[in-house]
């Protein structure tokens, strides 16, 4: 089954396609020829997550699903949350994403966030929505290489390592969207030929 993910971020297309196995093909927006700028302007992960979705549903009359992600952090309120990949700017910097966030939790002993991402399927016109959590903390400072975003500052409960420190099977069996995708399949399992 084809499926377009509405994203063009190629780090979550193959972190996705991992997930979803070989029996789903997923397709990027460069793939479908979508190049302009889907909006994303509402404040909330679920709200950001449909209006993806639905913007390509619309438009190209293709069954898609989009994700919104957020790491909320308690000591802050929840920050950053929905405004996660521009929390430093419209750039979408993740290294000054990072920065921000430990400069504002120096000396802050309440570390706890957790990331949150939902997902938004729009499957034969119809509108499904999943969620995914993982908990965890804010180190002091970024540890590790691979993953993207906050992975190298965010230590999963229960884990010894940050995100950026686990291979990608590890931290697709526990990360929040790895939680959320596998409700997607599970769902499109039973709802598919």
């Amino acid at each position: 089954m084809q499926l377009v993910f509405a994203t063009n971020n190629q780090n979550k297309l193959i972190e996705l396609q991992n997930l979803l196995g070989e029996e789903f093909q997923l397709l990027s927006l460069a793939d479908i020829n979508c190049r302009e700028e889907i909006p994303e302007d509402h404040d909330t992960l679920e709200e950001n997550a449909s209006q993806k979705a639905q913007y390509i549903y619309d438009k190209y009359k293709i069954n898609c699903f989009a994700d919104d992600t957020g790491l909320e952090i308690d000591s802050l309120n929840n920050e950053p949350g929905v405004y996660s990949a521009r929390y430093a700017g419209e750039d979408k910097d993740s290294s000054a994403n990072m920065r921000k966030v430990l400069k504002k939790l120096d000396g802050v002993e309440n570390r706890k966030a957790r990331f949150r991402t939902v997902i938004s399927l729009f499957l034969n016109g119809k509108e499904y929505q999943f969620e995914g959590t993982v908990n965890g903390n804010i180190l002091l400072a970024g540890k590790g290489m691979d993953g993207f975003g906050y992975d190298p500052i965010f230590q999963p409960t229960g884990y010894g390592e940050t995100f950026a420190e686990m291979d990608m099977s590890e931290k697709n069996k526990i990360s929040h969207r790895g939680v959320a995708v596998r409700k997607l399949v599970a769902f499109l399992q039973t709802h598919t030929d």
